[in-house]
């Protein structure tokens, strides 16, 4: 069995700690003892590092052996439309697992009222979410969820390739669009909210340089297209 892996703050030297509720989970409900190994790792580093004190409010480590991290992630950043926030939520987990780099939740013309205010209030839940969905995968780096913005303003950020989902036929697949991509800059995928895009909307992404992409004939709610996304886009450089 592999060993539970913890996102620590900093690995300094040969030492680290835990706090906060993770520190509470290794001490108190997996009963950790001194002398007990976990893998460790601070986005950067990845160690095997054997407990020297553990204590509800703070878990001391002590450095064992590095260990090797893996290959990179592709670099995958998803602007996500706003929806139901229990939905989102399951949605940050499941691209965190998939190996995404960023979460960038986007209020779209038909994205329910109020949900871009009550993101604000919402952000670090959904970090927390990915962090642990991050150390369930046994990631290195724990993705990015960034504050919410307007899609006007998320169109505006740089990328290598900018792909829109869209259900509108005729279409190329996504795969055919994102064929020659090979993690030479970030590659972002924008997924519409329940209704899809408008066509105001369209016309400001070509303007803004995304080109549109199918995954397939069927229409399927937004979630499961960040998925599916995902999941495709993560084994074009496998």
């Amino acid at each position: 069995m592999a060993r539970r892996r913890f996102f620590v703050d900093r690995i300094k030297s040969d030492r680290a700690s835990l706090h906060g509720p993770d520190a509470h989970h290794l001490a108190r409900v997996l009963r950790a003892e001194p002398g007990q190994q976990y893998e460790i790792t601070d986005g950067e580093s990845l160690c095997l590092a054997e407990i020297v004190s553990a204590d509800p409010r703070v878990v001391e480590f002590r450095v064992v052996d590095s260990l090797d991290p893996g290959q990179a992630l592709p670099p995958l950043v998803v602007l996500a439309a706003l929806i139901k926030f229990d939905r989102f939520e399951w949605m940050i987990e499941k691209v965190t697992e998939l190996g995404v780099k960023a979460v960038v939740p986007v209020a779209a013309a038909r994205t329910e009222h109020g949900l871009l205010q009550a993101a604000a209030k919402r952000v670090e839940r959904w970090r927390k979410i990915a962090r642990e969905s991050s150390q369930q995968s046994r990631r290195v780096r724990v993705p990015e969820v960034r504050d919410a913005v307007a899609l006007a303003a998320a169109l505006r950020l740089s990328y290598s390739l900018k792909i829109a989902l869209d259900e509108e036929p005729g279409g190329k697949s996504l795969l055919d669009r994102a064929r020659n991509w090979g993690r030479n800059g970030d590659l972002a995928i924008s997924i519409g909210p329940e209704g899809g895009w408008t066509d105001g909307e369209r016309a400001s992404m070509r303007e803004s340089g995304w080109v549109t992409a199918s995954l397939g004939p069927t229409i399927v709610r937004a979630e499961t297209a960040a998925i599916a996304a995902a999941a495709i886009l993560s084994q074009l450089t496998v």
